[in-house]
């Protein structure tokens, strides 16, 4: 049907026939997905932004390698999350930005003062999980997704996730109170 996307296995046929331009349509389509995930993870805009360019090479240089065209954004996925922890331990562990998403903008000064020290404590908590917990707490709590979507993305048991975003959840917890 005319006006339909172009799906992910013929793009990347098309990049791997020749047409290196047509990269740009998978940028383009999932740039905007994983920006804020890149961010949590991270903890800064920059470093994020630095992360996908760096994950997005590695991705066309590699995807010859990719066996399943049809998925290249659960490929893409995993490609940036590990970039996004080699940043992340390679340049020390950066205040998060993107956790504001949690708190709810406010208007008066009182309340945007509150929000930045809770956006600090909530940064300083997620800087206290492991990876794999961070990761799962992201993608559920910062980025929405389903636990299906998760599971599709990490390649894990929606089970496993589950018990990851709850024992996150519960470190957390233990940590805010703890700074209280």
């Amino acid at each position: 049907m005319a006006g339909e996307p172009e799906s992910d296995a013929a793009v990347v046929a098309r990049v791997l026939a020749g047409e290196i331009q047509v990269f740009g349509i998978l940028v383009a389509r999932y740039r905007p997905a994983f920006a804020r995930y890149a961010t949590a993870m991270c903890g800064d805009p920059d470093l994020a932004a630095d992360a996908m360019q760096e994950a997005f090479i590695r991705a066309f240089d590699g995807l010859r390698g990719c066996r399943q065209p049809e998925r290249f954004g659960a490929w893409f996925f995993r490609i940036l999350t590990n970039q996004c922890r080699n940043y992340r331990s390679r340049w020390g562990k950066h205040e998060a930005a993107e956790p504001a998403v949690l708190v709810e903008a406010k208007a008066s000064a009182d309340d945007a003062l509150m929000q930045g020290e809770l956006r600090d404590a909530i940064a300083r908590a997620l800087d206290q999980l492991s990876a794999d917990q961070r990761e799962a707490f992201v993608l559920r709590h910062v980025d929405g997704r389903s636990y299906r979507e998760m599971a599709e993305l990490l390649a894990e048991r929606e089970d496993v996730l589950r018990m990851r975003v709850h024992r996150a959840r519960e470190q957390m917890r233990r940590f805010l109170e703890e700074q209280e």
